[in-house]
């Protein structure tokens, strides 16, 4: 323990050493490959099926390709610095204990606070997703829920999701039996999404038309800026508005397009339960980073060379692209492969916000209930329990879509923490053995702070309020319960 106060950090030993107790050891049952699995699980999603189409129309035209490549740089300076954290303090929390580490106490349970609700919100979000899509096939196949049980969304009176809650409530008991059964089920699922993947690909390709890249970076459109809440931060602060297609254009994109990266600082998440750490979490964090980016890129190739960028749809741009061209029956596989693969999305969304939450708890700055294992699984029963249990009601009963946003700004600030961690802890701790260096210290973080931020103020300031309101709560919550039972302060 160093400092006083609200910034007091805790040691990397004692962190280390706290998951060697038996009641709140975590089992290393995890692999390079279970991590990388982990990392495409949760990032491919269905932004690879309609972002890429979406983006193309409205903001770069086929430099949309561009625009993934552009994001997927501003990553992985964040994941350079994931990687040499989560190899050199290997414990469960991610973002959490690595500021805990090095910017201390407040910060850390400000950057937890802000995790555990972010994974909860997107997990709910994304249980929704995938229950519009379950109902669509089974529309599709003549099977139709009872309105009352379809969600709110269109609800006359009484309206409960319950394909969300009950794919919330499998995951969570899947979570409970092991993390190895995790990784398998996983690993099945995520097969079945990139092959999806794939084959949209290498059809595609074969429909393409070369006069549809015309002109591949089109001119540019200037923006006229807003004035309400829904305008991105940066607009009502300088009035600066963004620019669509040109040259700017592509970095408009990519601040679209980043947000379909989210996930591989998850990976993180899952350090305390790897067998070798500190050379399988670096490879799981760029592994999963790389391959996603590279199917992003030729995802979007593809869509644009299919169909004029002007012509296509907003809502399934992939899917419409194949009926254009006359092949529907590609738009019905495009459709299973995003509700299969939004399953690992989710559950990996579970995993990552119960790890931080049983992080915290065994820190104290959350019960110390929550903080032991099951004598038998060895996993983190109660949290995921009592969370998977809250998703379920929060996805059954509530239409999510308007705070999806809040999970975006709550990862861009972790990212901005965890890049900011790197350099104090290089000055503050040059001892410490890191099997992964991040390369060009202080440079590569700063540019990853700056990249951060940039994404952060082309938010809306809706989202930007919201985000402020829960992290006022957060420190209410600190200072009525965290603070005073701290395990710091008992040791």
């Amino acid at each position: 323990m160093a400092g006083t106060g609200l910034f007091r950090t805790k040691s990397i030993e004692k962190s280390i050493a706290d998951t060697e107790e038996p009641e709140h050891a975590l089992k290393k049952s995890l692999s390079a490959l279970d991590l990388t699995v982990f990392g495409v699980g949760v990032i491919i999603g269905t932004g690879i099926f309609v972002l890429t189409g979406k983006v193309a129309k409205e903001n770069a035209g086929p430099a949309v390709s561009l625009a993934f490549v552009a994001a997927g740089v501003a990553c992985a300076l964040a994941a350079l610095c994931y990687a040499e954290f989560a190899c050199t303090v290997p414990v469960a929390g991610s973002a959490y204990t690595f500021s805990y580490a090095s910017l201390g106490e407040l910060p850390a349970w400000t950057i937890g606070w802000d995790l555990v609700l972010e994974f909860a919100l997107g997990t709910a979000v994304v249980a929704v997703g995938w229950s519009g899509y379950v109902r669509s096939l089974m529309d599709n196949a003549g099977w139709h829920l009872p309105d009352a049980l379809g969600g709110r969304e269109g609800a006359d009176g009484f309206g409960f999701d319950i394909l969300a809650a009950a794919l919330v409530l499998v995951l969570t008991a899947i979570l409970v039996l092991g993390m190895k059964l995790s990784a398998r089920v996983t690993s099945v699922v995520v097969a079945i999404k990139v092959t999806v993947v794939l084959i949209v690909i290498i059809a595609g390709a074969f429909f393409i038309k070369s006069e549809n890249y015309k002109p591949f970076i089109p001119k540019a459109q200037p923006q006229k800026a807003g004035g309400s809440l829904q305008a991105p931060l940066i607009e009502l602060m300088s009035g600066y508005a963004p620019t669509n297609f040109g040259v700017m254009g592509i970095f408009t994109a990519a601040s679209v397009v980043f947000f379909a990266f989210i996930g591989f600082d998850i990976v993180a998440t899952a350090a305390e339960e790897t067998k070798n750490p500190q050379r399988d979490m670096p490879r799981g964090i760029l592994g999963s980073l790389f391959i996603c980016t590279a199917l992003y890129v030729a995802v979007s190739i593809v869509v644009t060379g299919m169909q004029h960028y002007s012509e296509l749809s907003i809502d399934a741009p992939l899917a419409d692209a194949f009926k254009a061209t006359g092949h529907p029956f590609y738009a019905g596989v495009i459709s299973f492969g995003a509700a299969v693969g939004l399953t690992t999305v989710c559950m990996i969304l579970l995993l990552g916000q119960t790890r931080v939450f049983f992080a915290m708890s065994r820190d104290g700055l959350l019960p110390r209930f929550f903080s032991r294992v099951h004598p038998k699984f060895r996993t983190p029963h109660r949290p995921t329990i009592l969370l998977g249990g809250i998703i379920a009601i929060l996805a059954g009963f509530t239409s999510l879509s308007e705070l999806a946003e809040l999970v975006n700004i709550g990862t861009l600030f972790a990212f901005v923490i965890v890049a900011i961690s790197v350099i104090i802890l290089r000055r503050t701790r040059p001892d410490l053995h890191r099997a992964f260096r991040t390369p060009l210290v202080p440079w590569v973080p700063i540019l990853s702070v700056a990249a951060s931020l940039w994404l952060m103020l082309n938010l809306p300031a809706e989202t930007w309020l919201r985000f402020g309101i829960w992290m006022v709560i957060g420190f209410v919550v600190y200072f009525l319960y965290g603070r005073s039972h701290s395990r710091i302060d008992v040791e």
